[in-house]
C-alpha cells in the first residue's frame, strides 16, 4: 500500500456499482485518500443532528452526504463504455441465432 493512486478525483462524474446507492450517478465532492473513501453528491444521504448554535437556534436534522469506499465507484465514462458493450454483444449474439436454421424434431 505504498502508492496513493485512486482511481478517481474531485470533480469526476461517477456511478455506484455496490451498496445502498447502487446506480445513482453524481460529481465527486470530496476524496479521502488515506481513508480510500469519496463523497459523491446526492449519494448516501445521512442525517446529521446539529447542536443548538446561532446558525442553527431551534438545532436541526441536516440532511448531507455521507462517503462512500472508492471500490464502490466507477467512471461513469468507463460504465458508459462496457454497458455498450454489452449492448453490441447480447445484439451481435441474438442476431446470430436468428440467423442459424432451428433443426427440426420429428415425435
Amino acid at each position: 500500500m505504498s502508492s496513493r493512486f485512486l482511481h478517481v478525483k474531485k470533480g469526476d462524474e461517477v456511478v455506484v456499482i455496490s451498496g445502498a446507492s447502487r446506480g445513482k450517478r453524481g460529481k465527486i465532492i470530496h476524496v479521502f485518500v488515506k481513508k480510500q473513501r469519496v463523497s459523491v453528491e446526492a449519494c448516501a444521504m445521512i442525517k446529521k443532528h446539529m447542536r443548538k448554535s446561532q446558525q442553527h437556534p431551534q438545532g436541526a436534522i441536516v440532511e448531507r452526504e455521507g462517503t462512500i469506499h472508492v471500490s464502490n465507484v466507477m467512471l461513469a465514462s468507463k460504465w458508459e463504455a462496457r454497458r455498450a458493450k454489452r449492448l453490441a454483444a447480447s445484439t451481435l449474439r441474438s442476431a446470430t441465432e436468428a440467423a442459424q436454421p432451428q433443426p427440426q424434431t420429428s415425435a
